[in-house]
């Protein structure tokens, strides 16, 4: 078997036959679809069951309520495939998306990991198409940060040999854990691949953590982060992650006024000057620069006006 489709459901009745049926109308078909009921209050176990009793290649896991990673992660136990990939089910893919992609990891066994374009919120005001063009990283650390991959740490958009989930899974009772998991996938990776070809479609949830990302859901972000830059190391490479990493601890500091974790890099004025990223961002790190990271925090919660925050 070529292809294990794992699936997460939660309380999406409305959506789950849309997401199913998106994969099962692909012209490619040597896979296996697991459907991890977790604990689902309405009727989308049933609906699972259903779409079971249909077709043998969907397999239903039962769980109480344990959240995301918990569901995925059961999925990635049972998993058969050669490959492993993640649809969430209240998104669903393109037509053919799986034929293309598989056809391409076929041809080239090399690849650890191979990323498609996804549509942001699909079919509201804000829809974005999000691409990556077509490079091939054998490098993780230019993956990461000259490919921008701390942006776009999604699970759902990508499709993973099995080999890299050896001793790996999603860390339970954390938010935004796709940050966590990303990075000791690429450990593991030799060959990250992004293509122009297939389709994702993220529809926008309301509700959903990306949303309403909360305290807690900030804080297990910047740590993921701080996390990733201890990993990298503290130098000039890392310049612009940092500026992401940045705004992420400052609106954690606004919200918690808890002490900062993310350290002070050691940045030039002239390097600073010459960051590919906006003159709002560099105020900041001259700020920082001057002040120090719980200073920066603390001016930023108290005197700067609200449009400047992230």
């Amino acid at each position: 078997m070529k292809l294990s489709i794992i699936v997460p459901v939660y309380d999406v009745e409305k959506t789950l036959s849309r997401c199913i049926d998106s994969i099962l109308k692909q012209s490619f078909s040597d896979y296996e679809m697991i459907l991890i009921d977790d604990g689902s209050p309405d009727r989308s176990g049933a609906i699972c069951d259903d779409y079971a009793s249909r077709d043998d290649r969907i397999h239903v896991i039962h769980q109480t309520n344990q959240g995301l990673p918990s569901a995925r992660n059961a999925g990635i136990d049972i998993a058969r495939g050669d490959y492993i990939t993640f649809v969430d089910s209240d998104d669903f893919l393109g037509d053919n998306t799986l034929s293309i992609l598989m056809t391409r990891l076929s041809a080239h066994p090399d690849y650890d990991i191979l990323e498609y374009p996804f549509y942001w919120h699909y079919g509201e005001p804000d829809q974005r198409l999000v691409k990556f063009g077509a490079h091939e990283y054998h490098d993780m650390r230019d993956y990461w940060l000259k490919g921008k991959a701390y942006t776009h740490t999604y699970a759902w958009n990508k499709i993973y040999v099995r080999r890299l989930f050896e001793g790996v899974r999603f860390p339970k009772n954390r938010l935004f854990e796709d940050a966590h998991i990303l990075p000791l996938l690429l450990d593991k990776a030799r060959l990250v691949v992004t293509t122009e070809e297939g389709m994702y479609y993220y529809c926008g949830n309301p509700f959903g953590i990306t949303r309403n990302p909360g305290v807690n859901g900030l804080s297990d972000l910047l740590d993921a982060h701080v996390r990733q830059l201890a990993h990298l190391g503290m130098n000039e490479e890392i310049s612009e992650y940092y500026c992401h990493v940045l705004n992420i601890q400052l609106d954690v500091y606004r919200q918690t006024r808890h002490d900062p974790i993310l350290p002070t890099p050691r940045l030039t004025s002239g390097a600073i000057k010459h960051l590919p990223v906006g003159s709002k961002t560099k105020t900041k790190l001259r700020m920082l620069k001057l002040l120090g990271i719980k200073n920066l925090c603390k001016l930023h919660r108290t005197v700067l006006p609200a449009k400047t925050r992230r």
